[in-house]
């Protein structure tokens, strides 16, 4: 079986990692920027679609509030990450908000940051590779056709090449997240030269067509509420951004400064890019509809259910570009790709988030081992099944994912922002240079704006999109709550149980007697070996056990026990139901009761095989009898291994494969200390 498994694994993931090479997996401030802000960086692609979607609801009039749309927007990123530079200098421990609120508000606060963020990786995950499928179909008809199954394959591929460690897949990515960012750059320089400069018309595709509005002529409370709603979504340009406060041990020295300016440049690069498009898509006349089939009009007649309703960005490149050209392929292929790319922000968020949930006992410890690649691959792989789940449910459409988005983002954000302005308060109360304090007082004010601002866009959030799906969001945090809260439980008790006594207790003393059973189906090599080791134990009473499932084969174990004169008594339990497990673990229970104070030792033997399929023949009903036998107190089992011939070849096998090198794993000829300078 480990074969059959190690061969594929090395060939995916790669030669497993000593854990003394982990500093070698650190990234330096060039690959951390696509590693961890791929995903802000990429919401371009689609959060100035969502805006211009949710306004025309009330038609293309209301198109010219989209500037200042994008003004409040910008004002919150900035706001946001100037929050979080605050936050990777004070905790460079990588919790991030969740050590924030933790620490400082409370575990109860701080499992609210972490269901939120855990929430929100799942998603960011689901609507990147969503979106990208949506932006690749534009220019290939067989992937949209096939959105999930499409969808899914890209989560697989994105999972592979995690597992392989955060560095590799970091410099993966770095080329198509900078090919991105460089394509919208000048895709904004060249539109803006071209209007301004040039004086050239650029219409997109969709200009010439018609928005049939939901509602007409809105004003007042309706109105202001469209525009909040419209602002909510143009918050998916935030996703993400807690990512780097998350990710800061990945970083190389001085990790918090390394930390802190790749914010600022993600934070820069992110809202020109945002308002850019917006600029662009307003210039070009671009329409969006959220029932593109009914509510966009050619000549007054819908356009139908075969239209496909292409983004913003996509448009607003082929009216600069062209149609077909170069940079129009190039910026298409490279947005469809670093949108796959940004789900990588949560693909390194979440699992380290999940190793500190689990040594903090809020999720099973399994998550805080690193894989064979030093990345914690159970994690990884949690997230992938979560967000294919999330992509099936929904068939891979990002307009019905988003409305579930932001929400988990936002309440980290206000908790965060609120624990670090208790943070700042806390050391104030301590501190006596003064030089120091005006710098607290700063930062205090800085956090303090953010928890008032991402506070207030949490409220319009949950008003403006609780009915369009933002519940399911609000239900998968209360379900990771809950979840977290149960194994925290769980690992108190079992704690609390295991804890050693520092008197003498029941776990101390010796029993009184010892009580050896060993099971006996038939006289063979296992069985004899199993008496042999029986008898070294010196126990103050032993016996063998079989059961009579077979009325010939019991009658042929007797007259063979008998004929070779072992001095072991043989018991024979019926079984009229020709079951095993039950009559024994009764019988052991039966000892117990009579003599309490005995411990009762259950010795059973095995046979060893080589192949993966040969377990499939043998030690079946020892496996079921062993798990039986783990909830009886004061049972002991132990198992007598033997090896047969199979078992010897695998072990052969298995030093081969620890000898053997890839082709170029090492060098070739002897690698011995540099030759001596023969000049000296």
């Amino acid at each position: 079986m480990s074969k059959l498994t190690d061969v594929p694994k090395r060939i995916l993931i790669g030669r497993a990692l000593r854990s003394d090479r982990l500093g070698e997996t650190l990234l330096p401030k060039r690959i951390a920027l696509p590693v961890f802000a791929s995903d802000p960086l990429s919401s371009v692609a689609y959060a100035p679609g969502e805006v211009l979607l949710v306004l025309s609801i009330a038609g293309v009039s209301s198109y010219h509030f989209s500037p200042w749309i994008a003004a409040a927007v910008v004002v919150l990123m900035f706001t946001v990450v100037a929050s979080y530079r605050q936050n990777v200098h004070a905790y460079p421990s990588g919790g991030g908000d969740y050590e924030v609120a933790n620490t400082n508000l409370g575990p109860r606060a701080g499992l609210t940051v972490a269901s939120a963020l855990l929430v929100d990786y799942v998603l960011t995950v689901a609507v990147s590779i969503s979106s990208g499928i949506e932006n690749l179909g534009s220019a290939v008809p067989f992937i949209v056709e096939h959105k999930v199954f499409s969808a899914l394959a890209v989560i697989v591929l994105l999972t592979l090449m995690n597992l392989r460690g955060v560095k590799e897949s970091g410099k993966l990515f770095a080329i198509p997240t900078y090919v991105f960012v460089s394509g919208v750059f000048l895709l904004i320089a060249w539109g803006a030269f071209r209007g301004m400069v040039l004086g050239d018309s650029m219409r997109a595709p969709t200009a010439d067509l018609e928005i049939k509005p939901e509602h007409q002529g809105l004003a007042g409370f309706a109105l202001v509420f469209l525009l909040l709603r419209a602002f909510s979504s143009g918050c998916a340009a935030l996703t993400g951004v807690e990512a780097i406060s998350n990710g800061v041990p990945a970083f190389r020295k001085p990790k918090s400064r390394n930390a802190a300016n790749t914010l600022a440049l993600m934070g820069l690069l992110a809202v020109t890019m945002f308002c850019g498009i917006i600029g662009l898509a307003l210039a070009t006349d671009v329409r969006m509809a959220e029932h593109p089939a009914q509510d966009l009009l050619r000549g007054g007649v819908p356009v139908g259910g075969d239209y496909v309703q292409n983004p913003v960005i996509t448009q607003v490149a082929e009216a600069v570009f062209g149609k077909g050209s170069f940079f129009f392929v190039l910026l298409a292929a490279a947005t469809a790709l670093v949108l796959f790319l940004a789900a990588n922000t949560a693909y390194n968020g979440f699992p380290v988030l999940g190793s500190i949930l689990a040594q903090d006992r809020y999720l099973p410890r399994q998550l805080h081992t690193r894989g064979d690649r030093l990345a914690f691959s159970n994690g990884i792989v949690l997230l992938a099944g979560a967000a294919a789940v999330l992509v099936w449910v929904y068939g891979a459409d990002s307009t019905r994912l988003i409305q579930l988005y932001i929400v988990g983002v936002f309440v980290s954000f206000t908790l965060s922002q609120i624990g670090m302005v208790r943070h700042w308060n806390r050391h104030l109360t301590t501190e006596r240079d003064q030089a120091k304090r005006r710098h607290m007082y700063r930062s205090r004010a800085i956090n303090a704006f953010g928890a008032f601002f991402t506070g207030l866009v949490l409220i319009v959030v949950l008003v403006t999109k609780f009915s369009h799906g933002a519940w399911v969001a609000l239900l998968g945090m209360v379900v990771f709550y809950v979840i977290m809260t149960a194994i925290r439980r769980h690992y108190d008790r079992v704690s609390s149980e295991l804890a050693a006594p520092e008197g003498p207790s029941d776990d101390t003393l010796r029993p009184s007697r010892v009580h050896s059973v060993v099971l006996i189906s038939k006289i063979h090599r296992p069985a004899l070996r199993a008496l042999a080791y029986a008898k070294l134990m010196r126990s103050d009473t032993l016996e063998a056990l079989s059961v009579n499932v077979d009325a010939a084969e019991t009658k042929a174990l007797r007259e063979e026990w008998e004929r070779r004169g072992i001095d072991v008594p043989l018991k024979v339990l019926d079984s009229p139901y020709r079951e095993i497990t039950r009559p024994v673990v009764e019988y052991v229970r039966g000892i117990r009761r009579e003599s309490p104070r005995d411990a009762v030792s259950v010795i059973i033997p095995e046979y060893v095989v080589g192949h993966w399929y040969e377990h499939l023949l043998h030690n079946q009903s020892a496996l079921r009898l062993k798990g039986r036998l783990l909830f009886t107190p004061g049972v002991m089992v132990t198992s007598v291994p033997y090896q047969l011939a199979s078992s010897e070849a695998a072990k052969k096998r298995a030093r081969k494969r620890q000898e053997w090198n890839a082709p170029g794993a090492v060098r070739r000829g002897p690698a011995g200390p540099p030759p001596k300078d023969r000049g000296n």
